[in-house]
């Protein structure tokens, strides 16, 4: 299956099993819409010295354990001990997303990370404020060169808005809210997935076929097997056998996905992008998150789910 995050009461979402901290005893209400309540037995935060991140692992992993057991295909999990046992919330994601990581290497499980309430402290921490100072940066200076002139001196309106110079909303690109600068996809015929694919300087063989016979061959290169491939791109194995096969056409974004399961250096992934028709756009949210995630070689799909989720952007299962 795969991991997605949503902010909901845990209460209300469907799902096989619902994981809660409260006592066995207590009642935590009558409209649980599963059929598993897994009561987990958290560990508090001291001071870090206490193997409180080991603890906390192993209430993950027992959870998952027990819902595999009882063949649940689904299980949602509040995020565990940050709220009242005082486990820093960066600290508990942690853990919480590498116990899911190993998890579903091996079994196939829907996780669903369940957020309640909204909240002025983002789930990705110092990471997402890293990713808006790129974002910001890297805005101002894409759109001073298009304020220049040839001969490097700024026009009238640089003089007057260079002072002013804001970054484009990340809300542009919600579900309900159309981006108002986007690159769309290039104009390619549907005899695209014949295409040569020699041109490409990522040192494999000259091929020509699909898109899924080149991504093969991309695992192959790296080294990799499918399975490690569609877990750590966040793509469930139907999806990913249907890919290999030709018989799906991936978006951008599991183009992305994909580039970052294969751990793709910044030029290979816009190759990679190349080859399905697609390019970076300077003015995608997204796909600024996804370039600064690549270019700093932080290959966790999971927590670049995270990031566009507190941007408020369409996570990657959703898109």
């Amino acid at each position: 299956m795969a991991f997605r995050i949503i902010r909901n009461d845990i209460t209300k979402v469907k799902a096989d099993a619902i994981v809660t901290t409260a006592n066995p005893e207590v009642a935590i209400g009558d409209s649980i819409n599963a059929k598993y309540i897994i009561h987990a037995s958290c560990p508090p935060w001291i001071d870090g010295l206490h193997e409180e991140p080991t603890l906390l692992r192993q209430c993950y992993d027992k959870a998952l354990k027990s819902a595999y057991m009882h063949r649940c295909k689904t299980i949602a999990f509040p995020l565990l001990s940050t709220s009242t046992y005082g486990f820093p919330k960066e600290i508990g994601l942690q853990v919480a997303l590498d116990a899911f990581t190993a998890f579903l290497l091996k079994h196939e499980m829907e996780i669903i990370l369940v957020v309640f309430g909204e909240s002025d402290t983002k789930l990705s921490g110092n990471l997402f404020y890293d990713v808006l100072a790129y974002v910001d940066n890297d805005y101002v200076e894409h759109t001073l060169q298009h304020e220049y002139r040839h001969d490097g001196i700024p026009t009238e309106n640089t003089r007057n808005e260079i002072r002013r110079i804001a970054p484009p909303t990340f809300l542009n690109e919600s579900k309900n809210c159309p981006p108002v600068f986007s690159m769309s996809k290039p104009n390619v015929s549907s005899e695209r997935h014949s295409a040569s694919f020699s041109k490409l300087n990522l040192d494999i063989p000259q091929v020509n076929g699909s898109f899924g016979e080149y991504l093969q061959q991309m695992i192959h290169k790296k080294g990799m097997k499918n399975s490690e491939v569609y877990t750590a791109a966040n793509i469930t194995k139907q999806y990913f056998s249907k890919l290999l096969k030709g018989k799906v056409v991936p978006s951008k974004t599991k183009i992305l996905s994909l580039a970052v399961a294969l751990r793709l250096n910044l030029d290979e992934t816009i190759d990679f992008l190349r080859m399905s028709g697609y390019a970076f756009s300077p003015f995608s949210a997204v796909d600024k998150i996804f370039e600064y995630f690549i270019k700093n070689q932080i290959y966790d799909i999971y927590k670049i789910d995270i990031v566009l989720f507190d941007y408020g952007l369409p996570t990657l299962v959703n898109e």
